[in-house]
């Protein structure tokens, strides 16, 4: 208590109380536990009174106390007796002027931003605040920390040997018949020891997990029977999502990170700070706004200034927080600290993260967020991977984030979806994002593995469904196929969906293969959408955030070429482990020490100015060998053509030989295990790849 226990000689009534109080801390924030009570303490700059309300295990209310106001908006209390799972909430007593953006009333029970659990899933809003009632608010519960992690490190993975491997909770393990039942759908699922086999037969070194703060659906997919699978909706930034887990999210989420861990697997959250699901000026007040609403949000601006009732919207999502507003970034910066700290994560991508450099002025790379993470001396040693774009004013940011950052790079995956599917004219661009899209990363200055390289993401069409629709097909989300990117880049070879054609299915694979190799072989850091190894689909559906079902649940039913796609995968990932090249090739001024890297045209000579603008061209060939004599050296081709073009080979000292690893033309779909020598011309087929390793000769 640290000399803080005073008994408070003022309560909300005369009423004898359950608990005994005292003044209490202000610091730390939300609901601390020691072995005597709990000391409750909450941000709240304008209101004049704040309530905390005790709930019983059946969520009645049982007890109420005001809290101490103390400096810098802070409130507090000791509650003596308090344990955990104690369940609570707030109401605020102040002025409800909504023009003012004022939002106070005591009649709605709140959400403590600092609470590390929920009581509940609460899967969507009610209607309108007229219809609001206690019962659908989750309430905040009182948690004991104490974890035994067994000793288990975090993981100390290369940068040049890290590939993302991005998964839903639930829809990763649901259908997995060697998963317990239990555990499908679950944290635990994650870690469950079939998960572990299948990542590290696979090769993926760190999972990026979708969302997992506590959050709720919005009223319109309710209407339409629908929910927000992605949970990209967040009410909470402390507390893992309860839908996921059996008993105790917390400490079946560390359970999970400690399992990961000990197989040597990072663990990335996949975050949302830009938005709440508090929505809107129609939307219901849940926890922040009911707190300070005018501060934690951003708003328009009107002739009068600032209008209270029309908030930003660059997220898309009815809202936006405003980081600009020191307690905001507090909240952000305490949160991240937390899940790095207490729930052990190892990193974090953040949704719409220009959104968390905007100030007053719009974005900035010397932002707050920005500074505020760097000096921080647990944060600045974590992963950060920036999705560089809002809907806001001027929201388009690759390249723009601090060097330290990495960036997921949609210009790599649109001209990569491009080239395979015959566009033609683009073999620059091809060759300039196969080499880390240095246009947006500069040599120098960011380091080869900032550009997070994908061809598939959550948001879009999987892998297999890319090269099997020309259009998405989103009838099921309930609005008229109008949702979901319509600029897919994709093509279906002959036949919309699925057939059973065999030179269709065949040129499909072979497509898969030419992308997944593309993505391995390029530098960069790999991310690799969950279930495009083993042709996973989605129906066409590539906007899938409200399908909780079998559109979006992986099927763990695999074909014959299913199972082929996963062998080449991981041979693929095994290859780009082995070779320092693709994982980090050195470019810069001093010849001495680069990696040499030369361009050619398929037949055989170096590519001029006119061969990079060539109108028609669909093939081009890099040359890859260390600086070092003896070092690796390769030679890649690339055929996006629909017909077989020869090949020319680089010549070679006389005392090395080029031999074949690999030809996505391969009807087996696997690596070459015995790798032949070869001499020029070789034959690259119509949409394939080969690749070339120079050898010494014995």
């Amino acid at each position: 208590m640290s000399g803080t226990k005073m008994e408070l000689a003022t309560q909300i009534d005369a009423k004898e109380h359950l608990f005994v109080s005292f003044t209490g801390k202000n610091y730390p924030l939300g609901a601390t536990l020691d072995k005597q009570g709990c000391n409750f303490s909450v941000h709240c700059q304008e209101g004049k009174r704040v309530e905390l309300c005790l709930f019983d295990k059946n969520e009645n209310q049982i007890d109420s106390f005001f809290l101490i106001p103390a400096h810098s908006h802070l409130w507090h209390i000791y509650l003596e007796g308090v344990t955990a799972g104690q369940m609570y909430g707030y109401r605020v007593h102040g002025e409800y002027q909504p023009k003012n953006g004022l939002l106070f009333n005591d009649k709605n029970l709140l959400i403590d931003p600092y609470t590390k659990c929920l009581s509940k899933i609460q899967h969507s809003f009610v209607q309108s605040q007229s219809d609001y009632n206690d019962t659908y608010v989750a309430k905040s519960v009182v948690v004991d920390d104490h974890f035994d992690w067994q000793n288990v490190e975090k993981p100390a993975i290369e940068e040049q040997h890290r590939i993302l491997y991005e998964v839903h909770t639930k829809g990763f393990t649901r259908t997995n018949p060697n998963i317990p039942l239990p555990m499908r759908g679950k944290y635990r699922g994650l870690s469950h020891p079939e998960s572990i086999k299948h990542y590290q037969s696979l090769g993926v070194t760190s999972l990026q997990i979708m969302p997992v703060f506590s959050f709720v659906s919005e009223p319109r997919l309710k209407d339409l029977g629908l929910t927000n699978y992605w949970g990209y909706n967040p009410i909470n930034f402390f507390a893992p999502e309860t839908r996921y887990a059996q008993y105790d999210a917390i400490a079946e989420f560390k359970t999970m990170v400690r399992e990961l861990h000990a197989a040597n697997i990072e663990v990335i959250l996949d975050v949302v700070f830009n938005h709440t699901a508090e929505s809107g000026s129609d939307g219901l007040i849940l926890s922040f706004k009911g707190f300070d609403n005018k501060q934690y949000y951003t708003f328009e601006n009107s002739k009068l200034g600032l209008d209270y009732q029309r908030y930003s919207n660059h997220s898309g999502c009815g809202n936006t927080v405003n980081l600009d507003f020191s307690w905001s970034l507090k909240i952000t910066m305490d949160a991240l600290r937390y899940w790095v700290t207490e729930m052990q994560v190892d990193g974090f991508r953040f949704d719409l993260a220009v959104t968390l450099a905007r100030e007053a002025q719009g974005f900035t790379e010397r932002s707050a967020f920005f500074k505020a993470l760097l000096q921080d001396p647990v944060l600045s040693d974590v992963i950060l991977i920036a999705e560089p774009w809002d809907i806001g004013p001027g929201g388009y940011r690759l390249g723009a984030f601090p060097e330290q950052w990495k960036e997921c790079n949609d210009r790599y995956r649109d001209t990569m979806r491009s080239f395979w599917r015959g566009d033609t004219g683009i073999v620059s661009e091809v060759a300039m994002r196969l080499l880390g899209s240095h246009d947006f990363f500069p040599i120098g200055l960011r380091t080869n593995t900032t550009s997070v390289n994908y061809i598939c993401y959550h948001d879009g069409f999987t892998l297999d469904d890319m090269v099997s629709f020309q259009d998405r097909h989103n009838q099921d989300n309930g609005e008229n196929n109008r949702d979901g990117h319509g600029h897919n880049l994709s093509a279906n070879y002959g036949c919309e969906g699925p057939t059973k054609d065999a030179r269709i299915n065949t040129l499909r694979q072979q497509q898969k293969r030419n992308m997944i190799a593309t993505l391995f072989l390029s530098q960069g850091t790999p991310h690799f959408l969950s279930g495009d190894e083993m042709g996973n689909h989605q129906s066409g559906n590539n906007n899938a955030y409200c399908q909780d079902n079998q559109i979006s649940w992986i099927n763990w039913d695999q074909s014959k070429a299913d199972l082929a796609l996963f062998k080449f995968t991981s041979q693929l990932i095994a290859l780009r482990k082995s070779s320092r090249l693709f994982g980090d090739l050195i470019l810069n001024d001093d010849e001495l020490v680069s990696d040499q890297v030369q361009w050619y045209h398929p037949d055989g000579y170096v590519m001029g100015q006119s061969d990079w603008h060539a109108s028609n061209s669909q093939a081009l060939a890099v040359e890859l060998k260390e600086a070092d004599p003896a070092g690796e050296h390769w030679h890649l081709i690339l055929n996006a053509s629909t017909y077989q073009i020869a090949c020319q080979l680089p010549e070679l000292p006389d005392n090395k030989d080029w031999y074949e690893v690999m030809d996505t033309n391969c009807p087996s779909g696997e690596l070459i295990e015995d790798p032949k020598k070869v001499v020029s011309p070789v034959f690259a087929k119509a949409h394939s790849i080969l690749l070339f390793k120079a050898k010494l000769r014995d």
